[in-house]
């Protein structure tokens, strides 16, 4: 009988992808296979299917998605937010990480397996590349030991050049995000001397991309990304992991046929769970921090137990408590709480969301001027105007003096904001000398659009100083 004893803890000391000498481990998954990993495989291609056509794709003549970081406006599903419209940035964000939380607690690191684009470009493009060149884990080992030959540096030269190939459409894609499909294509047919910014740009990101794909690899999820660290703060003993069933898999022991193990549990030391994990770790050890729930390691247990002919879900989707006591998920009051938390701060976004106004006007006094004298007894104050139209037709903008009474020149004529613009122009604002009493005078101003009142804006108006 081949009884493995170990201690439980020892797997806490190090981490896979780093040896006692703190060098790094290169990590050769075997490629996985099962419904599991199909059914990633589905759900990876629409999700990279909306990411390279979403900067593409119009709605209303604008991108699906666009962060327009340089000029402040981000486009999303087809609506401009400005910098005006921060504050429902902020209870988005909000919004968002109270969702990963509640997430995290009740269904554990299921976005990193499934829906991740580190996990998604890792695991479903360019190991699918590694797979196709080099072969599976075993000629990909015997490969990177092998002395250099004409095939070894044909089929590196090879692979390199797909992943940069694949972070440069990468690299576009994103810069597409941030400038514009437009402005990207201008800067692919236009002279390189014209656009030298944005082709700086489009390497740079490509060059960051090929570098984290081809050399940086899984040290993101273990070192970098700050969702894995948070997971043992989320994490309780009732949140739903990719977890291995201790109690039915212990004590360890291979398999040898018309061996009794009636003293044996169910695992039989194949270690195929650790062979086609992405980040080298042991499922059997428990959660882990570089554990991003892939499902590998299930599909490929549930292989070893269907030929063993034993029941599947040695490894499977669970709770410690589930596995341990047999219990559900259950809607805890931490669950509860945050369901709560996240309902209120969803419905205040909508609100806000939905109220949104159509116009939003900025008026300044225009800094550094002061009044001016009119030859028919009125005194001036010169003013800047900011209007942004956030629908996607032309608006006519007439502005008038409510309070005091005065009069309003424009600088430029008639106002009229075209549809997801934003227009700048000045105009002034002129009150009888005869009516000033003070020196700083309160005005408020209305926007119409015809009759329609969008607005009431208040600013002020500098006068001369008074006589005693």
């Amino acid at each position: 009988m081949n009884v493995q004893i170990k201690d439980p803890e020892t797997y806490r000391d190090k981490i896979a992808t780093v040896d006692e000498q703190g060098k790094r481990i290169w990590i050769h998954p075997k490629k996985p296979g099962g419904p599991l990993t199909r059914a990633r495989e589905i759900v990876a291609f629409f999700l990279l299917l909306f990411l390279f056509s979403a900067p593409f794709v119009r709605i209303n003549h604008l991108p699906l998605l666009q962060f327009d970081i340089l000029n402040r406006k981000f486009i999303i599903f087809g609506l401009i937010f400005w910098p005006q419209d921060f504050y429902l940035f902020v209870l988005a964000t909000i919004s968002l990480v109270v969702f990963i939380i509640l997430f995290t607690v009740a269904l554990g690191r299921l976005w990193c397996g499934w829906a991740c684009p580190q996990t998604i470009f890792m695991e479903m493009v360019f190991r699918k590349i590694e797979y196709w060149i080099e072969g599976d884990a075993r000629r990909q080992i015997a490969l990177a030991k092998a002395p250099w030959t004409a095939q070894k540096l044909f089929k590196k030269s090879f692979k390199h050049s797909l992943f940069f190939a694949v972070s440069f459409l990468i690299g576009n894609t994103f810069l597409a995000y941030i400038i514009g499909s437009d402005a990207l294509f201008r800067i692919i047919t236009d002279p390189l001397s014209e656009h030298l910014a944005g082709f700086s740009a489009m390497i740079l990101f490509s060059t960051v991309f090929y570098g984290v794909f081809a050399f940086f690899r899984e040290q993101v999820c273990t070192m970098v990304c700050p969702y894995g660290r948070l997971q043992g703060v989320l994490l309780d003993q009732n949140s739903i992991v990719v977890a291995y069933d201790f109690i039915r898999g212990e004590p360890r022991g291979r398999f040898r046929k018309q061996e009794d193990r009636s003293a044996l549990g169910d695992c039989v030391e194949c270690h195929q769970c650790v062979e086609v994990c992405p980040t080298g770790i042991d499922i059997r050890n428990g959660t882990q921090l570089e554990c991003i729930n892939c499902t590998a390691c299930i599909d490929a247990c549930n292989k070893v137990m269907k030929k063993l002919g034993w029941p599947k879900g040695l490894i499977r989707y669970a709770s410690y408590m589930g596995i341990r006591e047999g219990k559900k998920l259950r809607f805890s009051p931490r669950i509860a709480g945050y369901t709560v938390i996240l309902s209120l701060l969803l419905i205040v976004t909508a609100y806000f969301l939905f109220s949104r106004a159509d116009i939003e006007t900025t008026v300044l006094r225009t800094p550094g001027l002061l009044f001016q004298e009119t030859d028919d007894q009125y005194i001036s104050n010169l003013y800047n105007i900011k209007i942004i139209n956030k629908t996607q037709s032309e608006i006519p903008i007439e502005i008038k003096l409510k309070a005091p009474e005065g009069r309003i020149k424009m600088i430029g004529g008639n106002l009229h904001v075209p549809g997801n613009q934003l227009v700048e122009t000045s105009f002034f604002i002129e009150l009888p000398e005869n009516n000033i009493k003070l020196t700083y005078i309160p005005v408020y101003l209305e926007i119409f659009s015809g009759d329609h009142l969008l607005e009431e804006i208040r600013t002020s108006f500098i006068g001369p100083e008074t006589k005693k």
